[in-house]
């Protein structure tokens, strides 16, 4: 990324260029970036080309002002950092199901970041409802955040797993990957009929009073102080409309299941 493109993606955030990679300007980055740019995966039901390479990331979400799912998110996010001059490893990790049992290898992408000042953080703006700033990679204790309480334990191997509020979420290799790397599990969960995201549609952010909005196919969830409010959207217009006032996403038409993924 070129000054040009790394000052178009921050405005697209909302956020000043910070002085250095500095612990402060990840949070502020991490936070912005949640607030601004949704998960989504409505590529999967509009036929639309998912291409892992920076630049075709950084096109959607800035370019486009779209948002995306975790490979799409993280790895823009990443291409983002390293312009600002911090230190990013891409890691595969593994999500855990209702089960209690880990994915797919490369099920997700999450970032270690480094920061001149502060050591190593875990980033993760591509997990949906997750923590709103970055958690101390080497922190095993509990860490207070907006989204919970997280917590990064040892696992067999070497691995770490990530814990919101007591619940496994994911189970993250620490081994530095490339974005390549992830194309496999990216077209696992844009065609299997196993993979969630085949089976639902969904479009969410947090807001500025950390609260979160979802547009899960045609029902729009509000939560604020924790109490949750849902309204049912009953034309495509309405769907629209709400795409584009709530995320930014101008549409054409409106993304569909197709009658095999509908649940």
């Amino acid at each position: 990324m070129d000054t040009e493109q790394t000052d178009a993606y921050l405005r697209r955030i909302g956020i000043e260029r910070p002085a250095g990679p500095t612990t402060r300007a990840l949070r502020d980055l991490h936070l912005a970036h949640l607030r601004s740019v949704p998960f989504e995966n409505l590529s999967i039901h509009l036929g639309e080309d998912i291409e892992l390479t920076d630049k075709a990331l950084v096109a959607k979400v800035v370019d486009a002002r779209r948002g995306g799912f975790c490979y799409e998110l993280n790895g823009a996010f990443a291409a983002l950092l390293r312009a600002l001059g911090f230190d990013v490893a891409l890691l595969q990790a593994r999500v855990y199901d209702d089960t209690g049992e880990p994915g797919i290898p490369y099920d997700h992408l999450a970032l270690r970041v480094r920061t001149e000042d502060g050591g190593d953080w875990l980033a993760d703006i591509g997990f949906g409802a997750h923590s709103h700033l970055p958690l101390a990679f080497a922190d095993r204790g509990e860490q207070a955040d907006p989204g919970g309480t997280f917590r990064i334990a040892e696992a067999a191997e070497g691995d770490l797993q990530v814990l919101k509020d007591g619940k496994p979420q994911y189970l993250v290799d620490r081994r530095p990957r490339a974005l390549a790397d992830f194309k496999v599990g990216a077209w696992y969960h844009r065609t299997s009929p196993d993979s969630h995201f085949t089976r639902s549609l969904v479009c969410s952010r947090i807001t500025g009073s950390g609260g979160r909005i979802t547009l899960g196919g045609r029902t729009l969830t509000t939560t604020v102080d924790g109490e949750r409010r849902t309204a049912e959207l009953t034309t495509e217009a309405e769907v629209l409309a709400a795409y584009d006032r709530h995320f930014g996403i101008v549409l054409e038409r409106e993304p569909q299941l197709r009658p095999s993924e509908r649940t």
